[in-house]
This record gives C-alpha cells, sequence and structure tokens, in this order.
C-alpha cells in the first residue's frame, strides 16, 4: 500500500533557495527597475517635508560636534577651492554628473561582465539608498553652504554652474535639507568597493579605490555635506551589504561571475507496485 507523503514546508524552502540563487539578469527588468526605484526614490526624498527651521538648528548641533571632535575644516577646504576658479567649477560638474554616471556605468559592467554577481551587488546599492530615506525623514539637515552666518561658499551660485540639484534654477526640484546621509559617498564608495574587489587590472583597482576619496573632497569643497554626513553614508552602505550578506549567505563578489548552468531536474524513482 502506498504510504501518502506529508505536506511539509520543503517546497517553501525550494523557493527561498531559487530566489537566493543567483539569476542571469534581464535587460528589460533591469532597465525598467532602476528607472522605478529612482523615480521613487526621488518622489519619497523630495516629499519629506523640509522642515527648514529644524534642518537649520541640526546644522548648528553637527557643526557644533565637528569643533568639538577637532574635524570642522570643511569652511578652509571650501574657501581654499573656491579661490581656484576652473578647480572649483570642475568640481561641480563633477558633483552633478558622476554621481549618476558612474554608478549606471559599475550596473552595466557589472550586468555584462558579472552577472552572476550583478543581483547581489544591485541590492546591496537598493538596500543603501532605501535606508538613507529613514535618514532623510528623521534627521533633516541643512547642507553647509545654506548654515546661517554666511560662513560658506554656494560655489554653484558663485561660479553659475549646474552642480547641484539644490541649488540656482534647480532648487524647487529638490529636497533642499537632506544632506543626512550623503549618498554621494554612500553610491560612490559602493562603486569603488566594487570595481576593486572584482576588476582585473590593477590601475582601475587603483581607480576605484581613488573615486569615493575625490568624491569625499568634491562634497566637502562645494559646501554641499558635512564630514559627518559621509559617515552617514558609510553605515548605509554597511547596512546593504549586511542585507545582501544576509540573503545570499555571502558578499557579492564571494559569488561566481558567471550565473551556474541549470541542473537538470533528477529523475524520480522507480515506484515498487505494492503487493
Amino acid at each position: 500500500m502506498a504510504v501518502p507523503r506529508t505536506v511539509t514546508g520543503g517546497n517553501g524552502q525550494g523557493a527561498r533557495r531559487r530566489l537566493r540563487r543567483p539569476q542571469r539578469p534581464r535587460l528589460w527588468f533591469e532597465i525598467l527597475l532602476i528607472a522605478v526605484s529612482y523615480w521613487t526614490y526621488s518622489l519619497i526624498r523630495n516629499a519629506v517635508p523640509e522642515q527648514r527651521a529644524e534642518a537649520l538648528r541640526n546644522a548648528d548641533w553637527v557643526w557644533r560636534v565637528e569643533h568639538g571632535l577637532g574635524i570642522a575644516v570643511e569652511q578652509s577646504v571650501n574657501h581654499a577651492v573656491n579661490s581656484v576658479t576652473w578647480l572649483i567649477v570642475g568640481m561641480n560638474y563633477y558633483y552633478a554628473t558622476l554621481h549618476f554616471v558612474v554608478t549606471l556605468g559599475v550596473l552595466v559592467w557589472l550586468y555584462r561582465w558579472h552577472p552572476g554577481r550583478y543581483a547581489a551587488a544591485r541590492l546591496v546599492l537598493f538596500a543603501t539608498t532605501g535606508v538613507a530615506l529613514v535618514g532623510y525623514y528623521l534627521f533633516p539637515l541643512a547642507p553647509p553652504r545654506l548654515m546661517r552666518g554666511g560662513t560658506f561658499v554656494d560655489t554653484v551660485l558663485v561660479h553659475h554652474t549646474w552642480g547641484s540639484m539644490a541649488s540656482g534654477d534647480l532648487k524647487n526640484m529638490s529636497n533642499q535639507y537632506a544632506a543626512m546621509p550623503s549618498m554621494h559617498i554612500g553610491w560612490s564608495l559602493w562603486c569603488g568597493l566594487t570595481i576593486f574587489a572584482l576588476a582585473s587590472v590593477p590601475w582601475m583597482r587603483l581607480l576605484g579605490l581613488l573615486y569615493p576619496v575625490a568624491t569625499l573632497t568634491v562634497i566637502v569643497a562645494t559646501a554641499n555635506h558635512f564630514w559627518l554626513d559621509a559617515l552617514g553614508g558609510v553605515l548605509c552602505l554597511a547596512f546593504g551589504f549586511t542585507v545582501a550578506r544576509l540573503w545570499y549567505g555571502v558578499l557579492p563578489h564571494c559569488l561566481p561571475r558567471l550565473v551556474p548552468a541549470p541542473q537538470p531536474p533528477e529523475p524520480a524513482p522507480a515506484r515498487t507496485p505494492s503487493p
């Protein structure tokens, strides 16, 4: 007599294993996902109440904390770099463009050359960005260029460049008081670590390490962020890597470069007829 099989959670566990297994990314889905995700991120970020008075109070508090720690040199960096016109104009355009161009470029590189690691690396980036929204909501913060007293130079306004979505004609399109954490640092460090871990050419790995360092210099020199905003971006990225580690069991660079070929299903064992 055939013994009925007990229904267990095996099917659910199998589904979870399939979701966690690296899959070959589909171009149309990735383009749609990135577009919708960035639109949603921008919508939520800009929908957070600006809370100008609280953001200015928080900026004063951050500035006092940095003075207490002996790291409040943003103003000196801002004024020194602003005195070199070609350099600060270049940094304004760096701030406006590379944040998006390099991040998309790394995603394309992963999609093309590391498809087995793409989904996990993308999860790190998405989780990093998602948790940043919590920071924007809980801790509105004015960037240094908007602090009371006018001690910082808004380099975009002074040099008439479009280096910031929160300056000039674009200021009404973006929440000006969402400076903590800095996603310029979160994204650039994600790019840099990804390139350093996966690139095979030494000079490319070096560029990967230099990119977040250059970005840190730019966000401070243009008076768009404090040092502590950058620390917030690092913590968000650490959260993103933790999410990916918990989901996939390993960090993205430890996954196979190529998606493993699907294994054919094992044949069902032959059933012995009942006597």
